[in-house]
């Protein structure tokens, strides 16, 4: 392995952050020395070296990163032998599968909780331990705002789920085995045994889901080591590779290369270009926008759009294609993938291991060419993702088209409106709505103010009874996100959200609604006349939050087009280094 960045200059001792807090001769220094000695530390294990910081999103209720207390001995070991000093901080965990309302709620509190840790204890770099949904592009964000060297550890995909004669994605299967159920197709003794097959193992979901999307995506930025997103979580090599990002960071830490020499313009392009070559989750546009802005890179919907068109999809990845991560692993995991795009990256920027990434690809092979394809037998000629444009979403609202069915990619019907997912919920099933395949079902007030958060509403069940005739798709639109693990002919992330006076508000039950993927459309089918008629008619809905992180949260969050970050994050900025004598 090249080091990156190995013809600068070393910095001395002295030159480090941390000597601030130890090494000067005033009372302040003293009182940080002893009680460093009272934490059972000797001078000779920290003085004049470089201090770690290594954030854990361990916890007993994140099935994710339940193994991560492990993987932060690991990244210990890798600090140690390499003559650094760790200390490790438990920062908040996002549990996708347990926090309510949304983990999205509380992205930016984590990205907060990281920068402020990081600024203001005595560390010279950190390490980043995340994986699922939204610590990814937490953890990235807070790092980025404070710019330390700083390296990536992944928590790993799970094992594959397995159930009778099939093997499980997690996510993907649990939808279409509770519409089987609901189709009548199965009962309550095959769903026990599915609730027992479908997550076998600590890890992150192992399709291509947001946390698989995420990570990887992180690799592509460069600031992971090589092929550490796609090693499963209870592989011994994720040992290994948390053990080596360890010893890499001391490294970064005495080249002094900080984050913002690797989260270049040319990086995120790269990251975008493997999301949507991936056949990606559509949550990674809101997330790379606001990570690229808190590298003061403006990434916006129409870049997604706009390389979506120059790259396709190579990965036969669930819940677009075939395979798992473990496959996508063993076929030559992201570097492999990689050296298949070559074309279309920016191969002369640098990682956090190599001096470019041309020679961190240098040799990448791939070992098995259905799971990771040649270019001339892509499984979609086009990247993963569309933007769509029109008068129902005049910022943006995006489809992972290659999940639904092709029929519906070019559809017009009438809309059936939900103003809440509760009221779905209670309705979506009474034959009275009369809801037919033709329909296009809209849920409103489910977006980053209106949800609150945006949660994974956008996967809008189909009713019972048409899962009973065999109807599997419909068109569904809404300013919510859905899960990367879900599928269909799903509409998301509509700007601006309905809660804030967004063209979603305006629709009505009957109002025909015209999806066009090809041509890039979404348009309401009603003249502008009468939409200005009902905007005089639309009152803006009382704030969710009376107090605390929540009412913060909806004063400072921006829509899902600018990346759902917090302005006052978001803005450009000096912020001081603490002082610390």
């Amino acid at each position: 392995m090249s080091a990156a960045g190995t013809q600068g200059r070393r910095v001395a001792p002295e030159e480090l952050r941390s000597h601030q807090w130890w090494g000067t001769d005033g009372l302040r220094s003293f009182s940080h020395r002893a009680r460093t000695r009272q934490l059972g530390y000797l001078p000779e294990e920290h003085l004049g070296k470089p201090v770690v910081a290594i954030l854990n999103t361990w916890s007993d209720i994140n099935p994710c990163h339940v193994h991560l207390r492990e993987r932060a001995q690991a990244v210990k070991r890798g600090v140690w032998q390499a003559g650094g000093f760790p200390l490790e901080f438990p920062v908040s965990t996002l549990s996708e599968t347990f926090q309510k309302p949304t983990p999205m709620l509380y992205r930016n509190m984590l990205a907060m909780e990281t920068e402020e840790l990081l600024r203001s204890y005595p560390v010279d770099g950190a390490v980043l331990l995340g994986g699922c949904d939204k610590s990814t592009p937490a953890l990235l964000m807070g790092a980025a705002s404070v710019d330390l060297p700083t390296v990536f550890v992944p928590a790993g995909p799970m094992l594959p789920g397995h159930w009778r004669n099939e093997v499980l994605g997690s996510g993907t299967d649990m939808w279409k085995y509770w519409d089987d159920k609901r189709a009548g197709l199965i009962g309550d003794c095959e769903m026990a045994e599915l609730e027992n097959g479908l997550a076998r193992s600590p890890g992150h979901c192992m399709t291509m889901g947001t946390a698989s999307t995420l990570t990887a995506a992180a690799e592509a930025l460069g600031v992971t080591v090589p092929g550490a997103s796609s090693i499963p979580a209870v592989d011994s090599g994720h040992d290994r590779m948390a053990a080596q990002s360890g010893i890499r960071i001391v490294e970064l830490v005495w080249q002094q290369l900080k984050l913002s020499q690797i989260l270049t313009a040319d990086a995120y392009e790269d990251a975008v270009a493997t999301v949507l070559a991936l056949g990606g989750s559509t949550n990674a546009v809101i997330h790379l926008i606001a990570m690229a802005g808190r590298s003061g890179v403006k990434l916006t919907l129409d870049d997604f759009d706009r390389i979506a068109r120059t790259v396709p999809v190579l990965a036969n990845l669930r819940p677009g294609g075939k395979y798992l991560m473990e496959d996508f692993h063993f076929a030559g995991g992201l570097p492999g993938f990689l050296a298949r795009l070559t074309d279309v990256l920016h191969l002369d920027r640098p990682t956090v291991t190599h001096d470019t990434l041309r020679e961190q690809l240098d040799g990448a092979l791939v070992h098995d060419t259905d799971v990771i394809r040649e270019r001339d037998n892509p499984l979609a000629e086009e990247g993963g993702v569309a933007v769509l444009r029109g008068n129902l979403c005049p910022d943006g609202a995006v489809i992972k088209h290659i999940a639904a069915e092709p029929h519906l990619l070019r559809h017009t019907g009438p809309a059936v409106v939900f103003d809440d997912y509760k009221e779905m919920q209670r309705t979506i099933n009474d034959p009275a709505l009369a809801l037919t395949p033709d329909h296009v079902l809209v849920l409103r007030n489910a977006g980053p103010k209106g949800g609150p958060g945006m949660p994974e509403y956008g996967m809008l069940p189909i009713p019972d009874y048409l899962l009973k005739q065999g109807v599997r798709d419909m068109v569904r639109i809404s300013d919510a996100r859905m899960s990367g693990t879900s599928y269909g002919a799903c509409v998301l992330h509509v700007a601006p959200e309905s809660f804030v006076g967004g063209p979603l508000a305006l629709v009505r039950t009957g109002d025909r609604i015209t999806l066009d993927v090809e041509a890039r459309l979404l348009h309401l089918d009603v003249s502008d006349e009468e939409l200005e008629l009902r905007r005089s008619e639309w009152t803006e809905p009382p704030a969710r939050y009376g107090r605390g992180y929540g009412a913060l949260y909806q004063d400072q969050i921006t829509q899902a087009d600018t990346g759902c970050d917090f302005t006052f994050l978001a803005r450009q900025g000096e912020v001081p280094d603490p002082y610390a004598g």
